[in-house]
C-alpha cells in the first residue's frame, strides 16, 4: 500500500493540475498546497533518510525562487511557480534538472503547437476580416490580437511523469 502511494500521490496530483490548468488557466491553490503537504508524511512513513530529506527540501527551495522569479519576468504565472516548487519537493536535488529539461522541452512542444496554429487562425483571418469601416483587416493588426496564454501546468505535468520514474521514491519503497 505504501508503494503505491508514493508512486502513485504526485502523478496523480499533476495530472490533476494539468487537466485544470488546460480547462481554465488556473491552478488551484488547495492543490498546489496538497502536493507540497503530502511530501512530509509521505518522506517520513517511507524512511527516507534525513539527509536525502533535507536534499528534497532544498530542491522545493530553490524552485520556489526559479519560479518566483519567472513570474516577475512575466514568463510563468503563480500557479504555475507554486506548482514547480511543490513538484521540487518530489524530485530532489537529484532528479530537479531531468524534471526541468522535460518540463522544457514540453512546454517548447506546447509553445510551438500553439504557435503554428495561432499562425493558420491568423492566416484565415487575415483572409475574410474587415475592419469596422469595410476594409480588409492588416496583417498586423491581425498578429497584435495573438496573446498567448499557455497552460504550462500540463507541461510541469508531462515532466514530473517523465522524470519521476528516476526518482527515490521508485527505488527504495
Amino acid at each position: 500500500m505504501l508503494q503505491i502511494l508514493s508512486q502513485g500521490i504526485l502523478p496523480t496530483l499533476m495530472i490533476v493540475a494539468a487537466l485544470s490548468d488546460v480547462a481554465s488557466l488556473r491552478i488551484p491553490n488547495w492543490l498546489t498546497a496538497l502536493t507540497a503537504v503530502l511530501f512530509f508524511p509521505m518522506a517520513f512513513i517511507s524512511g527516507m533518510p534525513l539527509q536525502e530529506f533535507g536534499w528534497h527540501v532544498c530542491a522545493g527551495v530553490g524552485l520556489f525562487f526559479l519560479g518566483f522569479a519567472m513570474f516577475q519576468a512575466g514568463l510563468f504565472g503563480g500557479g504555475d511557480a507554486k506548482l514547480m516548487a511543490a513538484a521540487g519537493l518530489w524530485f530532489g536535488t537529484s532528479q530537479t534538472m531531468p524534471f526541468l529539461v522535460f518540463t522544457v522541452l514540453a512546454g517548447g512542444a506546447m509553445a510551438l503547437g500553439y504557435g503554428l496554429w495561432s499562425v493558420l487562425v491568423m492566416m484565415v483571418d487575415f483572409h475574410v476580416s474587415e475592419n469596422a469601416d469595410g476594409t480588409p483587416r492588416g496583417f498586423v493588426s491581425t498578429l497584435k490580437k495573438i496573446t498567448p496564454k499557455l497552460p504550462y501546468g500540463f507541461a510541469l505535468a508531462v515532466g514530473a511523469i517523465l522524470a519521476f520514474p528516476q526518482t527515490w521514491w521508485m527505488h527504495t519503497t
